[in-house]
């Protein structure tokens, strides 16, 4: 299928509901290649635990922004755009269909809405004392920082998300504008379509569960342990990733194995929640499609040739 050039195909959607197995199918009709919109698949060695694409999936179609930094690099949301928009335009040049994937729906929307993030490079030392900051006097005093220099800001961020404020704060004492001021908006030269997976409440529990238990299962404790023996304890940000919090904390005698894996099940359905929240507003943006509804490949190849017929008419 001949691709016109600045297109992107979408496929967002909670945790658990099928999004890569989705893609792949969609890739392989399409002539397509998938950019990664997971900001938990971008770093090497959790693979397990963040449920990366199988190595046939890997092998069967061309995947972007996979494996990009170490557990204790972080990727900062600039730099994440800088990389995706590379990923297309390589896509674009080659007469390739760029499909992004994932349920960041930071990512996803900075990406789609053409968000200028500040480029503000971390600071170590800053973000070391806000740290020790919080753990002394509670994350509140940051948030109330933040509330008082960027109310904005402050308004639309989750405030129990301590490295969220963190990094706020950082671009607010760097520069000296809050990161409202800084994060404006550019329409991107593309033209895009969203399709979203969504799943009923309860199957989705279910499904994330049995998945939970299949990385159990597949070696997610040993995985743990040997990121650990490489020097990524469960002191560094990736690490406190959903599944990795819990096995650090059963490693270290904190938890039974059985208590671990019901904590993984239960922050990963707050997760899926909160993946939902991000994207649940757009319905006027987003084709959904209910993956227990049967097979979503028609139904998805179906939205694709609805949007390139009003395209072209």
């Amino acid at each position: 299928m001949k691709q016109p050039q600045n297109r992107l195909l979408a496929i967002v959607g909670p945790t658990a509901t099928g999004k890569t197995a989705l893609a792949v199918r969609l890739a392989e009709r399409l002539g397509g290649e998938i950019v990664n919109a997971d900001s938990r698949q971008t770093l090497r060695g959790l693979d397990i635990g963040t449920a990366k694409p199988t190595p046939e999936a890997l092998a069967s179609t061309r995947h972007w922004l996979i494996d990009v930094t170490d557990p204790d690099e972080p990727l900062g949301l600039g730099r994440y755009l800088d990389l995706a928009n590379e990923a297309l335009r390589d896509c674009w040049s080659r007469a390739v269909l760029p499909m992004l994937v994932g349920g960041t729906g930071q990512y996803v929307w900075a990406l789609l809405e053409g968000w200028q993030v500040p480029r503000v490079p971390p600071d170590p030392a800053l973000r070391a004392e806000l740290e020790e900051l919080a753990k002394r006097e509670g994350p509140q005093r940051l948030a109330d920082e933040l509330t008082r220099v960027d109310p904005a800001y402050a308004a639309r961020v989750d405030l129990r998300n301590v490295r969220r404020v963190i990094r706020a704060l950082e671009v607010y004492r760097r520069t000296g504008q809050p990161i409202s001021a800084c994060q404006t908006r550019r329409p991107p030269d593309f033209d895009w379509t969203v399709i979203g997976l969504a799943c009923p409440r309860e199957e989705l529990y279910r499904r994330i569960d049995e998945r939970v238990d299949a990385m159990i299962a597949g070696g997610l404790v040993e995985e743990v342990r040997g990121l650990a023996a490489r020097g990524y304890g469960g002191d560094l940000p990736a690490m406190s990733s959903i599944g990795y919090r819990q096995v650090c904390q059963h490693l270290a005698g904190e938890l039974s194995l059985e208590e671990a894996i019901v904590r993984i099940k239960t922050e990963t359905h707050r997760l899926a929640r909160m993946q939902h929240n991000w994207f649940a507003a757009d319905d006027e943006r987003i084709h959904w499609i209910d993956v227990t509804a049967g097979d979503p490949l028609p139904e998805a190849l179906r939205v694709v040739d609805l949007k390139m017929k009003a395209e072209e008419g």
